[in-house]
């Protein structure tokens, strides 16, 4: 059973991490070393105010920390202005084995357009309880609004990222806190992926808590989507991508009751992009901008 995890979670971090040293549609700037998880990962200043942000297994497991002012001028559309330093913060949460180095490329992006940005990671990179990781979660989401004086935060989740975000905001007073909440990839009804390795005979997802609850029918996603797939003033909006080869179908990644669900093939059949592609894409990446500024969808296809 042991050697079947170690196979699992190998294969699982090679689909996740791989692609995002092999990608190049998006120049990937110099990464900071990432500290242990007892040290903290750097101390930025956000509104005046100094924010220690640390790695993973605490409340307050981020990095990549960005401050209003900083960031060059936006290279995206266009046309759009960089966002004004009053917005909303980001918070982009991490996926299963999602380190946070490989959310550094969306996260520059967002800096370069002017967002202030904090990259989450997962406790445990996300292999334990969802409901768990989403009152961790709930910590670092007051800790941000804490120090920037923000109400809100808007949050940009991939894969399970959208998950711990969307119960947080369902079962933990989310909601009141949340200003956008835009969803890469999020198995929202669940995958067929995860149900997958209980029929090649390696178990229950050999033990992975949140591979379990991320499989279709999971007690987990019965909760969630039992009620309300949007509640509050939120403003939902999920993006998906035919070629994702973790989420299948990939249907299962939209959201109901009034959500924007974008498919980037709908308006650029041509892209191709996979499960991490999401994070890395430049086209997906018009989309968030827009999503996050309540601009019309209207996907750049040519956008690297």
């Amino acid at each position: 059973m042991l050697l079947r995890t170690i196979l699992v979670a190998t294969t699982l971090a090679a689909a996740l991490i791989a692609p995002a040293t092999a990608a190049g549609a998006t120049p990937t700037p110099t990464p900071t070393p990432t500290a242990p998880a007892s040290v903290p990962a750097r101390t930025a200043s956000v509104a005046g105010l100094p924010v220690t942000a640390s790695v993973a297994g605490t409340p307050a497991a981020a990095s990549a920390v960005g401050t209003p002012g900083s960031a060059p001028a936006a290279k995206g559309e266009p046309g759009i202005a960089r966002v004004a330093a009053t917005a909303n913060p980001v918070i982009v949460v991490g996926g299963l084995v999602g380190v946070a180095i490989a959310y550094e490329p969306i996260a520059a992006r967002l800096r370069a357009d002017g967002f202030r940005v904090y990259v989450y990671q997962l406790p445990g990179l996300g292999f334990g309880d969802i409901t768990d990781s989403a009152r961790a979660f709930a910590g670092f989401v007051d800790q941000v609004r804490a120090a920037t004086g923000a109400a809100r935060v808007d949050i940009v989740g991939h894969s399970e990222g959208g998950l711990v975000s969307r119960w947080y905001a369902t079962f933990l007073g989310g909601t009141d806190r949340i200003g956008r909440y835009v969803s890469l990839g999020s198995p929202q009804q669940g995958t067929y992926v995860a149900n997958i390795i209980a029929f090649a005979g390696l178990g229950d997802c050999v033990g992975i808590v949140a591979c379990q609850q991320m499989s279709i029918g999971s007690d987990f996603l019965n909760s969630l989507n039992a009620g309300d797939d949007t509640p509050g003033s939120v403003r939902w909006t999920t993006i998906r991508t035919n070629q994702d080869e973790l989420v299948r179908p990939v249907g299962n990644a939209t959201l109901a009751d009034g959500a924007t669900n974008v498919l980037v093939q709908a308006s650029c059949p041509l892209r191709v992009v996979g499960h991490l592609g999401l994070v890395l894409d430049g086209t997906t990446y018009t989309v968030v901008r827009q999503a996050l500024t309540d601009a019309p969808i209207r996907p750049d296809c040519l956008a690297l």
